[in-house]
């Protein structure tokens, strides 16, 4: 099966947050190949006094089932300092791994996952120019189907959401 999965970090060496993930999800157990969408500098969303961000897309082809992997991604967010218990909503971080797609789920139609902690494809990626924009490099049908599925979406897309 192939997911696709969002990066993020805000805090400290974030080239280096990033390069971690990518390296750490591609060891797991079950992870047969991780492709790589460049890397951009992004706006923070959320509170003022952030600095901004490095995004990026995993193309992830795996067997493992959606819940493990999102296991594996939160595991990797902790090794990297994140604790999701004591941050701010929409605030700093040193790593953010999101799940947005899982096979052939189409972004807009039914959640082919929706059970408590975990949603897919993603609700609120349609919506998020930082994860359409390196979402489209390796998976561009995906990405303007995510699009598309935006009532309201803009010729671009907010990037604050």
């Amino acid at each position: 099966m192939v997911a696709w999965v969002a990066l993020g970090s805000n805090v400290g060496d974030r080239a280096a947050h990033l390069a971690h993930a990518f390296e750490s999800i591609a060891r797991v157990p079950g992870v047969q190949r991780v492709r790589r969408s460049s890397i951009r500098e992004t706006d923070p969303v959320g509170p003022p006094g952030q600095g901004p961000y490095l995004n990026a897309v995993a193309e992830v082809e795996t067997t493992l089932a959606p819940r493990a992997l999102l296991s594996a991604l939160l595991a990797i967010e902790r090794e990297r300092g994140r604790d999701r218990a004591q941050e701010v909503r929409f605030g700093p971080r040193t790593l953010d791994l999101d799940l947005l797609a899982w096979g052939d789920a189409v972004p807009g139609g039914p959640a082919a996952i929706d059970v408590p902690g975990l949603t897919v494809p993603h609700p609120r990626m349609h919506a998020r120019a930082f994860v359409l924009e390196p979402l489209a490099e390796l998976a561009p049908s995906l990405a303007r189907a995510a699009a598309s599925a935006c009532v309201h979406f803009a010729a671009e897309p907010d990037a604050r959401t």
